[in-house]
């Protein structure tokens, strides 16, 4: 998921992956028996190259947002906006894999430059990296032991909610079910890994464990809300191109989410069915007007729902922490965000 705006939460100098993962991989943690030419082409080459394409390092962001609303002292510890970003990039470079996607970034994805078996091997590297990141922080051994279960919890999470993704269809899901498992993908996918950034930050500045959970919870909903969007985007004819890959891979996504709630059984069958049709026949014509349909349907109830996911995780925010200039600066980057997909 990319939000087409650049976020103004905070001061985090960016691109901070691409400027890590280039001391990182100079370091002597590479064996120096092997020549540079070798370890750039096998994995500081790929990685460099993946870290050096604008993000908008928003999960680092949000992160930054937490430190301030747990009462953290200065600016968030980089150490944390390394882990959520380093794990972030991984997935994208994996998901791209398991998708066959053919660009993230403005690029060709990574495996279509260097190959599925180097792609993958990257991809997991940076996990392994991320989460040793942690260790660089300065917070007693029971915070540092919990930080390592909050992201391994998330991991879990992901991995889960990506197996989902992977293997669910659309055309195949019972339209009763239907919410449930959208739903449940994107805890996975989306909302898990954008609430684990507020969830280190608290945890590193020693909050008690409700305004953990409060800060994480913000994040996910967050995250929900703009997969919300994200997906609701992709039906409109600024972004119709995502919105008819997700329809020829038969992804389960919000727009068949709320499309169950509207429709009864036989017109959400017959629905299905003509997307089916049209992604086994890779008819795009007729895929364009499978998303013509959706997005008259479901355009409305998407927005409010979007909008109401986002509003309610600043208010219960707002009622348990007060009013503070990040949590303001919060609001008025999700209003932001909201207006971007029209």
């Amino acid at each position: 998921m990319s939000p087409p705006v650049e976020p103004v939460l905070s001061s985090i100098t960016a691109p901070l992956l691409r400027d890590a993962l280039d001391e990182a991989l100079r370091s002597p943690r590479l064996d120096g028996g092997v020549p540079p030419a070798i370890w750039e082409r096998a994995l500081r080459g790929p990685l460099c190259d993946f870290a050096a394409r604008p993000g908008k390092e928003l999960r680092a962001r949000l992160a930054e947002v937490a430190w301030t609303l747990a009462g953290g002292d200065g600016r968030l510890p980089e150490a944390i906006a390394r882990v959520v970003e380093g794990l972030h990039a991984g997935s994208l470079i994996v998901d791209d894999v398991q998708d066959d996607a053919t660009e993230r970034r403005g690029r060709p994805a990574l495996h279509q430059l260097h190959g599925v078996p180097v792609a993958i091997n990257a991809g997991n590297w940076l996990y392994f990296w991320a989460l040793g990141e942690l260790d660089g922080l300065a917070v007693p051994p029971a915070v540092h032991a919990a930080m390592y279960r909050t992201a391994l919890a998330t991991l879990r999470a992901c991995h889960q909610g990506q197996a989902l993704d992977l293997t669910v269809r659309a055309h195949e899901l019972d339209r009763h079910r239907t919410p449930a498992v959208v739903a449940a993908i994107t805890r996975g996918k989306t909302a898990a890994l954008i609430g684990l950034g507020p969830r280190l930050a608290a945890l590193a500045c020693g909050a008690a464990p409700e305004r953990v959970e409060i800060l994480g919870d913000l994040g996910e909903q967050l995250g929900t809300a703009l997969q919300m969007l994200d997906d609701l985007g992709g039906l409109t004819w600024a972004r119709r191109a995502k919105g008819l890959e997700d329809l020829r891979a038969s992804r389960a996504t919000w727009p068949w989410a709320w499309l169950a709630e509207t429709r009864d059984q036989l017109a959400f069958a017959r629905l299905q069915q003509r997307a089916r049709h049209a992604a086994e026949r890779t008819d795009d014509a007729e895929l364009e007007g499978v998303a013509d349909a959706m997005l008259a349907e479901v355009e409305l109830i998407g927005r409010t729902r979007a909008h109401a996911c986002l509003a309610g995780a600043l208010g219960r925010a707002r009622d348990a922490l007060g009013g503070s200039p990040a949590l303001a600066a919060l609001a008025d980057e999700a209003a932001r965000l909201e207006e971007s997909y029209g």
